[in-house]
């Protein structure tokens, strides 16, 4: 029996995995926040909110991170997720309009 080293593209694989993990929760951490000090917001004026908050590199006041380029699809896709948490709700009547 003979051990094989292990593969190197299996590490980079793992990287990027745990690189969009990262890019996640700092989405979904923007996202709160944002919704948390607004109570509500049209979705698009949210997602251009975060994308914005992305590239300047701003969690919130006086918290900084390094920007990264974050698109919409990014965004909706983390909304959707904190949806399905029951983080977040629609606005009985007003689909568009989320509320923390």
């Amino acid at each position: 029996l003979r051990l094989l080293p292990q593969q190197r593209y299996l590490r980079t694989e793992r990287a990027e995995v745990s690189a969009l993990e990262r890019k996640r929760n700092v989405l979904c951490c923007l996202i709160t926040r944002i919704l948390k000090a607004e109570k509500q917001l049209h979705i698009d004026n949210l997602v251009f909110r975060v994308i914005d908050a992305c590239q300047k590199g701003e969690l919130g006041p006086g918290v900084q991170f390094l920007s990264f380029c974050c698109h919409s699809v990014d965004v909706l896709s983390c909304l959707l997720h904190l949806l399905n948490q029951g983080y977040l709700r629609r606005q009985e009547g007003r689909p568009h309009v989320l509320e923390y």
